[in-house]
C-alpha cells in the first residue's frame, strides 16, 4: 500500500512511500489543491490517488520536481483524464516528452535486478509529458495560495525545481536534498550542486519546513550540513581531477559511501571535461 498523507505544516500534507521512501507533498488551497510528485507507475499513482481523496476531492494541479521515473512516472493515471496541468523544469518536460524510452529504459535498468515486477510495469509505462514548464521561477495560485516554482539551478539533475508554500514556510526540495540515504550522482552535476543548495538555503528561515525527495521531513540546519558534505566532495572532485587521481581515490576521501561517491567523481570529472 502507498500509506496516507501526514499533516506537516498548515494545509500542507506528506505522504511517504513506502518502498523507495518518497515523498509526495498535497497542497491544499480554497476548491483547489496541488501535487507535488507522482510516484513510479500506474499503480503506485492509483493508490496515491485514493489517498488524496481521502483528503480533498479538489481538482488537481501537478509538479513533477524532476524527471527520474519514481517522481514523474504516475501523471497519465493522476492527470489524463480529465486532464489537469503538470508542471515541471522545461529539460525535464523535453525528456519525457522527447525520450520517455530512454526513461523507461533506465528505470529498467535499476530496478530489475531487485525489483523485477516493478521494473517490467515501468517499461510499459505511459509517460504523460508536463503541460507547463518552468525556466527558472514561475507562480501559482493554488486556491488563493501562492505557490512558487522554482529552479535553483544544476544539482541532481539539469532540471530540479523547488517548490515553495510562503505562507506555511514549507520547501518540497525533490532530490537536491535526501534523508532516507546519500544523494544520488548518476544524473547529477556535483561540483554545481553546492551552488544549488546555497540558493535554496537563501529561500528559508530557521523554521522551515524542508521536504526532501525521501526520508522524514527536515530543517535547514540539515540543509546546511547536505550542503557542506558536498562543498567537500566538489573540492575533492576539483583537486583530484587537477593532479590526475583515479575516480576512485576520491570516492574513498569522499564523505559520502563508496558507491555513490564514485559514480559523483565520475560525473565531476566528466564537468570538468566538458562531457556531462
Amino acid at each position: 500500500m502507498t500509506g496516507r498523507f501526514v499533516e506537516v505544516a498548515d494545509r500542507v500534507l506528506v505522504l511517504r512511500e513506502p518502498l523507495f521512501a518518497v515523498n509526495v507533498t498535497l497542497v491544499l488551497g480554497d476548491g483547489e489543491a496541488l501535487l507535488v510528485d507522482t510516484l513510479s507507475s500506474a499503480g503506485q499513482a492509483t493508490e496515491l490517488a485514493t489517498a488524496v481523496r481521502a483528503v480533498t476531492g479538489d481538482p488537481l494541479t501537478l509538479v513533477n520536481t524532476h524527471h527520474h521515473f519514481d517522481h514523474c512516472f504516475g501523471n497519465a493515471t493522476l492527470a489524463a483524464d480529465p486532464p489537469r496541468p503538470v508542471w515541471a523544469h522545461e529539460l525535464a518536460a523535453a525528456a519525457m516528452r522527447d525520450d520517455p524510452d530512454r526513461l523507461r529504459r533506465e528505470a529498467y535498468a535499476e530496478l530489475r535486478a531487485e525489483q523485477p515486477e516493478l521494473a517490467a510495469e515501468l517499461a510499459d509505462t505511459v509517460l504523460l509529458p508536463p503541460t507547463d514548464t518552468v525556466h527558472v521561477e514561475a507562480t501559482l495560485d493554488v486556491g488563493g495560495r501562492a505557490v512558487v516554482l522554482r529552479h535553483p539551478g544544476r544539482g541532481h539533475t539539469d532540471a530540479d525545481l523547488v517548490v515553495q508554500v510562503p505562507d506555511a514556510d514549507v520547501l518540497v526540495a525533490g532530490d537536491l536534498v535526501e534523508q532516507a540515504g546519500p544523494p544520488a550522482f548518476e544524473d547529477s552535476y556535483p561540483l554545481q550542486w553546492p551552488d544549488a543548495l546555497a540558493e535554496l538555503l537563501r529561500w528559508t528561515t530557521p523554521t522551515t519546513v524542508v521536504i526532501p525527495g525521501h526520508g522524514e521531513p527536515v530543517d535547514p540546519e540539515f540543509v546546511r550540513a547536505q550542503h557542506a558534505q558536498l562543498v567537500e566532495l566538489a573540492w575533492l572532485i576539483r583537486a583530484g581531477h587537477t593532479g590526475s587521481a583515479p575516480p576512485e581515490r576520491i570516492a574513498a576521501e569522499a564523505p559520502f559511501p563508496a558507491r555513490p561517491a564514485l559514480i559523483a567523481a565520475r560525473r565531476g570529472y566528466a564537468e570538468l571535461d566538458g562531457t556531462a
